[in-house]
């Protein structure tokens, strides 16, 4: 596994894994749910992905959308590839809310909303709500089939 993967925290943060991407648990949660969609490949531009990558992508995409929708209904999504400091693909996965969520007694205010997400401004999340939320994400992506 390379560099970006194991940053985001994989295996610990993994909740969904094809043969070309993997679906993690973001360590700095900007919004409720927020995930990385990182490839398996060590391509470090999106046109340089190998083709079974391409070829993945609907699915993955699909299964992330309907296992955040059973988790929590969420009013738009966004994927943002900055690839700015980690340089593998991958995809930072939004879930975006109108109103502030709450999740283990932690409040997930969408600061940016309805604009461009903020990614400086994160909930502070314990150890404990962390590890809820995996597990809840987890077992939403487990009944996706």
């Amino acid at each position: 596994m390379h560099a970006t993967l194991l940053k985001f925290g994989y295996p610990g943060t993994l909740l969904h894994e094809s043969d070309q991407w993997c679906v993690l648990l973001r360590p700095q949660q900007v919004t409720l749910a927020a995930l990385v969609l990182c490839a398996k490949s060590e391509a470090a531009s999106f046109a340089a992905l190998p083709a079974p990558a391409f070829a993945e992508l609907a699915a993955v995409t699909g299964q992330i959308e309907s296992s955040l929708r059973r988790f929590r209904a969420f009013d738009k999504i966004n994927y943002l590839a900055l690839m700015m400091v980690d340089p593998h693909v991958h995809f930072h996965v939004l879930p975006r809310f109108a109103s502030t969520q709450e999740f283990g007694g932690v409040s997930f205010a969408d600061s940016g909303w309805p604009g461009l997400p903020d990614l400086k401004q994160a909930a502070e999340v314990a150890p404990s709500v962390r590890a809820g939320l995996h597990a809840e994400l987890l077992d939403a992506f487990s009944r996706n089939g």
